[in-house]
C-alpha cells in the first residue's frame, strides 16, 4: 500500500508552512499555473517506461497540442488584459502580467522537456524499426520515390511566394507552419526572400513504401526547392509555425446567431499571434523580418533546436504495431440490454442502468437514440448537443427521427469552443430534416448533457431520460472516462424536460425534484450539501465527502471546503487538472488530500458523495454525478446539470466500485502538496501496483449486470442491494 491510496491510508500528518496559516490569496494556486503542472504531468506519461512505446509517442503528443490551445486561449485572454491595462489580480493575487511572466518560464521549460523526451523517444523508436530520416539518409532508391511522390502528392498543392514590394508578406493562419528561405539567384546571385507556406491537408511524415522509415515534409521540400524556385538555391532557411488568439468575440444582440458566429469564427482565423516558434539558427535577416510581419514581440518568440510542431507526431502511432500499443480491449456490452435482445427501453424499464465509459459501449447511447428514431410507439425526441463527431450517428438518428414524423428538438451550442463550425453544419442538416433546432442563450453556454425520449406506453406517456458527463461523441468516449445513466424514473424525466423548456423558453424551471441546474441553484445547492456535511461533523458524527473532477478552481466552492475541513470533514479530492485547492496545512486544510490521475484514459467524470452522518464509504451516503466542474464558469455561466442517484445499486456502483477504484489508484496518482507540487510514488520493482484503468477493464459494472447478477464482480468496498 503506498500513500496514493487514498481508500486505505489515513490522512498525512498536516503541514505548517511559514508565516502560518494561509490567508488571503495564498490560500489558492493560481489556475494558470495549475494548469501547466497538469500538462507536466501528461509529459511525464510520455517518460514513463511502463507505458508502451508509441503510447509514450501520443501523449508526447497531446501535451503539444494542450500547450497550443492554452495560448490560443488562456494567454490570449491575459494578454488583451495586459494590453487593456488591466492589473486585476486573480484568486491568488496574481495580476496577468504576472502570470504572463511566469507562465513564459514555466512554458519555456516545459517546451524544452518536450525536444529532450522527443529525442529519446526517438532513439528508442529506431531500436524498434521506426526511423526519421535525415536528408542525408535518403537512398537513391528512395529518392526516386520521393520524387514521384512529391511531383504526384505535395506540388500541386503548394503555393510558393516570393516576398518584395510587389508581393508583400501573406497571411499565416492560426497553427500555419512554413519554410522561409533565403535564395540566391544562379546567373547573377541576387537575393531573394520567399516563404513557402506549408497546406495543413498534407501528411507531415510521409513513410517510405515497404519501411518504417519516415522523412519529414519540410525535408522533402527542401530537397525540391529547384521545382519550385527553378534558377534560385537556398542560401539560408528556417521554419516557423504561429498560434493565434483563438477566442471568440459575439455580439449578445446579434440577429443572426449563426451568421454572427460564422463571421467571429473568420476573426479567430485572423486573430493576433500569441506565440511564434522558429527554428533555432534562421538568418538573422529573415528572422527580423518574421516577427516584424507578424508583429512579434521578443517575449513571445520561442527558438526551437528540434522538432516544430510536435502534435503532429501522432502520425507516427502505427496501428500495426500493436506490440508498441497498449493491448486491445472491446468495450463491454451490458449483459442487461443482453438479456432483452438489444432492447434499450425494456433494460431500462426492468431499472436504472447506469454505463461507465468507455469499459461499457458508448454504441448503447447510440442504440437508445437509433431506436427511439425507428420505434413507431416514440412520439418526441429532445437532446443537447456540446460536441459531436463530423458524421455523428446521434446527429443521424435525430434527423431520421425528425423525417419519420417525430418531434424532434435538439440544443446545439454554438460555443463548444473549437467545434463551433462543426456544430453550425450540424444543426443546419438537422433543419432540412425538420428537426426544431434551438441555441440556448447568448450569454450562457449551454454543457449540459441531455437526452429525452417520450413514448407511448398503453395508455400513458413514459420519459426515457439520458443524463450524461459527456459528450455525445462516440470517438472522444473511447478514451474519455464518463458515466451514462438511462432512466424511465418519472421525477427525472419530469426534471428533463423542465431543463429542455428552460433552455428553448428561457423561463426559469420550478420545482426540479432530482436535480440541480446552473446557473440557477447548482453551486447554492452544493454549497448547502458541503455546509451540512461541516454541521454534522461539528456534531461529532461521521463526515465525509468524495469528489471527482476535471477542474476545481471556484473560491466559494473551495472556501466551502475548507470551513468543512476545519470543522472536521474528512475530504478526499480526485481532480485531474486545475486544482486551486492547497491541501494538508494545518488550520486550513489539514482534512483535505488531493490527488490526480492521468493514465491510458482521460479521467473525465464528475461525481461527489456526501457521507450523510455516515462517513465514506457508505450504502446512507447521497451521490451525485454532474455535468459540471467546479469552476466559476461552470458554476455562473453555463447550464449544467447536477443529478442525485436513488436507485441503490447505482450508488453502490459509483460509490464502491467507481469511487474506491479511483481513491485506491497508485499506478496513475499524482498527491498534491501544500506547496503546490505533484508528487508520484512509484516504487521501482513494483508490478502490482493498483490501477483503476486496469480495474474496470477487467470487472464488469454493478448495474449492467443481467441474469449472471453481481456474485462475479469484484468489490472494492461495494455491497449488493
Amino acid at each position: 500500500m503506498t500513500q496514493a491510496d487514498f481508500l486505505r491510508n489515513p490522512f498525512p500528518t498536516a503541514q505548517e508552512v511559514p508565516g502560518g496559516t494561509p490567508e488571503g490569496p495564498a490560500r489558492f494556486f493560481n489556475r494558470e499555473l495549475s494548469w501547466l503542472s497538469f500538462n507536466w504531468r501528461v509529459l511525464d506519461e510520455a517518460r514513463n517506461e511502463r507505458v508502451p512505446l508509441l503510447e509514450r509517442l501520443r501523449f508526447l503528443s497531446i501535451s503539444a497540442t494542450n500547450l497550443d490551445e492554452f495560448y490560443t486561449v488562456r494567454v490570449a485572454g491575459l494578454r488583451e488584459l495586459v494590453r487593456e491595462g488591466n492589473g486585476v489580480p486573480s484568486d491568488d493575487g496574481l495580476t496577468p502580467s504576472e502570470q504572463l511572466m511566469l507562465i513564459n518560464a514555466d512554458a519555456r521549460r516545459l517546451m524544452g522537456a518536450q525536444q529532450a523526451v522527443w529525442n529519446r523517444l526517438r532513439r528508442a523508436m529506431a531500436e524498434q524499426g521506426l526511423t526519421i530520416l535525415e536528408r542525408e539518409d535518403v537512398t537513391a532508391e528512395e529518392m526516386t520515390y520521393l520524387s514521384r511522390y512529391f511531383q504526384d502528392s505535395v506540388f500541386p498543392v503548394l503555393s510558393p511566394l516570393a516576398i518584395d514590394p510587389a508581393h508583400p508578406f501573406p497571411f499565416i493562419p492560426n497553427a500555419g507552419f512554413s519554410l522561409a528561405l533565403e535564395l540566391v539567384r544562379d546567373r547573377d546571385d541576387r537575393r531573394m526572400q520567399a516563404l513557402l507556406p506549408i497546406p495543413a491537408q498534407l501528411a507531415r511524415f510521409i513513410r517510405l513504401p515497404g519501411t518504417e522509415r519516415f522523412l519529414r515534409l519540410e525535408d522533402l521540400l527542401l530537397m525540391n526547392l529547384a521545382s519550385l524556385f527553378p534558377g534560385y538555391r537556398d542560401n539560408g532557411h528556417c521554419a516557423f509555425r504561429v498560434l493565434r488568439d483563438s477566442d471568440l468575440e459575439v455580439e449578445e444582440e446579434a440577429d443572426d446567431l449563426v451568421r454572427e458566429f460564422e463571421t467571429a469564427l473568420k476573426r479567430r482565423r485572423r486573430g493576433s499571434v500569441v506565440r511564434l516558434k522558429i527554428t533555432a539558427g534562421a538568418p538573422e535577416r529573415m528572422r527580423a523580418l518574421i516577427m516584424e510581419e507578424l508583429e512579434v514581440h521578443p517575449d513571445e518568440m520561442v527558438e526551437v533546436q528540434g522538432l516544430l510542431g510536435m502534435a503532429d507526431l501522432s502520425e507516427l502511432v502505427l496501428d500495426n504495431r500493436r506490440e508498441l500499443l497498449w493491448p486491445g480491449f472491446t468495450p463491454r456490452v451490458p449483459e442487461r440490454v443482453q438479456d432483452h435482445d438489444g432492447d434499450m427501453f425494456a433494460a431500462i424499464r426492468q431499472k436504472d442502468m447506469l454505463l461507465h465509459h468507455p469499459y461499457e459501449t458508448f454504441d448503447m447511447v447510440i442504440r437508445f437514440l437509433a431506436q427511439a428514431a425507428r420505434d413507431p410507439d416514440v412520439l418526441a425526441i429532445k437532446q443537447t448537443l456540446y460536441r459531436t463527431s463530423r458524421d455523428s450517428p446521434i446527429v443521424e438518428a435525430l434527423c431520421e427521427a425528425a423525417e419519420s414524423g417525430k418531434s424532434v428538438t435538439a440544443l446545439v451550442e454554438l460555443k463548444a469552443r473549437f467545434d463551433e463550425a462543426a456544430n453550425i453544419r450540424q444543426s443546419r442538416r438537422l433543419e432540412r430534416s425538420g428537426a426544431h433546432v434551438v441555441y440556448g442563450f447568448v450569454n450562457l453556454k449551454t454543457h449540459a448533457k441531455i437526452s429525452s425520449v417520450v413514448r407511448r406506453e398503453g395508455d400513458r406517456l413514459v420519459t426515457y431520460t439520458h443524463f450524461g458527463t459527456g459528450n455525445y461523441h462516440p470517438i472522444t468516449a473511447r478514451i474519455y472516462t464518463d458515466l451514462s445513466l438511462f432512466t424511465c424514473d418519472p421525477a427525472l424525466g419530469r426534471d428533463a424536460i423542465k431543463v429542455f423548456n428552460y433552455l428553448s423558453g428561457y423561463v426559469s424551471p420550478e420545482g426540479l425534484e432530482n436535480l440541480s441546474i446552473s446557473p440557477v441553484d447548482l453551486k447554492e445547492d452544493l454549497l448547502a450539501m458541503i455546509n451540512r456535511e461541516a454541521e454534522l461533523a461539528r456534531q461529532g458524527r461521521p463526515a465525509a465527502i468524495w469528489a471527482k473532477m476535471n477542474a476545481l478552481i471556484e473560491k466559494d466552492v473551495i472556501e466551502a471546503l475548507y470551513a468543512a475541513s476545519q470543522a472536521g470533514v474528512k475530504i478526499s479530492l480526485v481532480i485531474r487538472g486545475i486544482c486551486g485547492v492547497r491541501p494538508g496545512i494545518k488550520g486550513l486544510s489539514e482534512n483535505i488530500r488531493v490527488k490526480s490521475i492521468v493514465g491510458r484514459y482521460l479521467e473525465h467524470s464528475r461525481i461527489v458523495c456526501f457521507g450523510n452522518g455516515h462517513g465514506l464509504p457508505s450504502e446512507k451516503a447521497r451521490v451525485f454525478f454532474s455535468s459540471a466542474d467546479w469552476m466559476g464558469r461552470n458554476l455562473s455561466f453555463r447550464v449544467e446539470t447536477l443529478v442525485e442517484c436513488k436507485n441503490e445499486t447505482v450508488k453502490a456502483q459509483i460509490v464502491s466500485q467507481i469511487m474506491a477504484a479511483n481513491m485506491a489508484d497508485e499506478a496513475q496518482s499524482w498527491i498534491l502538496q501544500p506547496d503546490g507540487r505533484y508528487i508520484r510514488y512509484l516504487p521501482t520493482g513494483r508490478d502490482d501496483l493498483f490501477n483503476c484503468h486496469r480495474f474496470f477493464m477487467a470487472n464488469p459494472s454493478l448495474s449492467g449486470r443481467g441474469t449472471a447478477g453481481h456474485r462475479d464482480v469484484p468489490a472494492l468496498t461495494h455491497s449488493s442491494d
